[in-house]
């Protein structure tokens, strides 16, 4: 199904995410089938020939990622998806991306594991791609919708900062978000400028040298520039935090969630706020980088903070940092698959607020 320009149409996330992606002006896609994600390369093989996209199903996913690693080198606007572990069998090549400063845009829908595990969603894959996930000192940009319209959207912004900041960025996503059909607004086609790219092999002019894009740096010297490069990137990233602060004026308790689990805790928050319970909501929209300034600042007015996951405990860690032992952090999560219901967190909440506030002494 095609949605046309300004025109709401019903699509599922992952269908969403490919369409938005040939909007995008995507020039290459290599990858391998595995659910729940499988949809995204479906679409693609589908639509991407006719519209000028090469679409190529690899023979695993460490073929995929090298032959992003290649498409990217010559300068092409490529991206790849998979699941869990399809994402791990990627991270050699990811590492070796971010060394050699190479864009591209990697779709990772989250299922339960650890291992094979479930088809179920989850967010167990937190750790793995906001602390670099392969070998190495790096990074990688990571974007996490909670709508099927942010699945479009992000897609833009992903490759907007990955060719900007030269560097792979990733949609971190989940089962949920890919199979569930929503309203969306695609992104006008042809809409995302194309950056030059003079690094790139394609071919050597006679006024300059020759590119040459590697990861192998044998001098360590040479290999702690490289490095100290990639730091000041880095640093330089801290100004792309982005994220949604709901009804946090005046809020008791802090919530911080992301993706399906933030829209969860939304339901959940409009439950607390009709029982009288001052509740707010920080929705990491850049898991990295991680928006620890405005939680920090939150913080300071709330007398405590619950954090909700689909694992067993990944972003309260960066939670815990930013807040830094100056209110009490709790942690409410589901595994392998499951899901928290709102009714969950309310409880939470409840049991916390009588921590905070004594029934009696509640207006």
């Amino acid at each position: 199904m095609i949605v046309h320009d300004n025109e709401p149409g019903l699509m599922k996330g992952n269908e969403a995410l490919a369409e938005s992606a040939l909007r995008a002006g995507l020039q290459a896609y290599f990858g391998y089938p595995i659910t729940p994600q499988s949809e995204i390369l479906e679409y693609l093989t589908a639509e991407g020939a006719q519209r000028g996209c090469v679409v190529l199903q690899a023979e695993s996913e460490l073929a995929a990622i090298n032959m992003v690693y290649g498409a990217s080198g010559a300068g092409a606007r490529v991206m790849t998806s998979s699941s869990s572990p399809g994402i791990s069998l990627m991270q050699e090549g990811l590492s070796y991306m971010a060394s050699a400063q190479l864009p591209c845009l990697v779709v990772n829908v989250n299922r339960g594991g650890p291992g094979l595990g479930t088809i179920q969603p989850a967010q167990g894959d937190y750790f793995q791609a906001t602390k670099g996930g392969g070998h190495g000192d790096y990074h990688l940009i990571v974007l996490a919708p909670s709508t099927v319209q942010e699945m479009a959207d992000f897609v833009f912004d992903a490759f907007q900062l990955a060719e900007k900041y030269r560097n792979p960025a990733m949609i971190l996503a989940d089962g949920a978000l890919g199979q569930m059909m929503e309203k969306v607004i695609l992104p006008k086609q042809g809409s995302l400028p194309n950056l030059p790219r003079p690094w790139a092999t394609t071919g050597k002019p006679s006024d300059r040298e020759r590119n040459i894009i590697t990861s192998l740096f044998i001098q360590p010297e040479k290999m702690e520039q490289v490095n100290l490069v990639l730091q000041e990137k880095y640093a330089r990233l801290q100004e792309e935090v982005r994220f949604e602060a709901l009804q946090t004026e005046g809020a008791e308790i802090l919530l911080v969630a992301y993706g399906l689990s933030a829209r969860i805790c939304q339901k959940a928050l409009e439950l607390a706020r009709a029982k009288g319970i001052k509740v707010g909501l920080l929705r990491p929209i850049t898991l990295y980088p991680f928006p620890s300034a405005a939680l920090s600042d939150l913080a300071e007015n709330v007398g405590a903070i619950l954090t909700v996951e689909m694992n067993a405990g990944q972003m309260v860690e960066d939670v815990r940092l930013a807040v830094n032992g100056r209110r009490p952090v709790l942690f409410l999560g589901r595994m392998g698959g499951m899901i928290p219901s709102p009714e969950d967190v309310l409880n939470e909440l409840e049991v916390m607020t009588d921590r905070l506030v004594p029934q009696e002494e509640r207006s």
